[in-house]
């Protein structure tokens, strides 16, 4: 299943078990009004395949993407620019591992829809920034929500209210990022990460993301009742008894996400 949309391309390797998207409007792959909704729709159609393991977001050139398209914003209705913040946090909500592969300038947008990733993998290259006040405007999709919770209020402030970059090596420091890697490297180590978690039990991967995703806000004691709860249902998985017996048997396992 390869196909078009409007600003991205998706590339689908079912012998991976990998699914990838990539920005290909040249040469900054600006993202337009109506390429959120069409990312939105795309992540949800991966995670109902059963093809796909891993999802990759990517992006053609030396840079993943440089913001929105300015004038969309003026020309969007407000019911358009509503939808904004939920159409980003497609990759949050898709129960399967996302990878956001950045380098170059990640600003606006893109920064934002990398946010809302589960693994961000940078190169030296990479530059985030969420540049609104330049325009007299705020993050609209979930920018400085989400950058707040990695990084705490007073990074955000600094980085949010001056429209400051934050280096690769910075984003790595304050874990925004995950790992960084010279930009020659930067594929090869998405396709290694991607390969690793092909490697665990799917019905674990979910669940771990859910959890995490779910008690982000909660209380220690309520996100240790939630693990508790989650830990006791896979419990009974084929896929948790397969484990053991593999440990066991000192051989790899073979998980079918059951």
């Amino acid at each position: 299943m390869n196909a078009s949309f409007d600003g991205f391309r998706l590339e689908v390797d079912a012998a991976r078990e990998r699914a990838d998207i990539v920005l290909c409007r040249p040469p900054l792959n600006v993202i337009s009004m109506a390429q959120r909704d069409h990312l939105r729709q795309t992540f949800e159609r991966l995670d109902r395949d059963d093809q796909v393991r891993v999802i990759v977001l990517r992006a053609e050139g030396p840079h993943f993407s440089s913001g929105g398209q300015i004038s969309g914003f003026l020309d969007a209705s407000p019911e358009v620019v509503s939808q904004l913040a939920w159409n980003i946090a497609a990759p949050a909500r898709c129960h399967k591992p996302v990878i956001a592969a950045n380098r170059g300038y990640c600003f606006g947008v893109g920064f934002e829809l990398s946010l809302a990733c589960d693994f961000r993998l940078v190169s030296d290259t990479c530059q985030y920034a969420l540049p609104e006040q330049k325009l007299g405007q705020i993050p609209g999709s979930g920018g400085s929500a989400r950058l707040q919770k990695m990084i705490g209020i007073t990074r955000t402030k600094n980085v949010v209210m001056r429209s400051l970059r934050i280096s690769a090596t910075q984003a790595v420091d304050w874990g925004i990022a995950t790992e960084r890697y010279a930009d020659a490297d930067l594929d090869a180590a998405t396709d290694a990460l991607v390969d690793e978690l092909r490697a665990f039990s799917p019905l674990a991967q979910r669940t771990a993301k859910k959890l995490l995703n779910d008690t982000e806000d909660s209380t220690l004691s309520i996100a240790i009742e939630l693990e508790g709860h989650c830990y006791g249902r896979l419990r009974s998985s084929d896929d948790f008894r397969e484990g053991v017996l593999a440990f066991g048997e000192k051989r790899a396992p073979r998980f079918t996400g059951t």
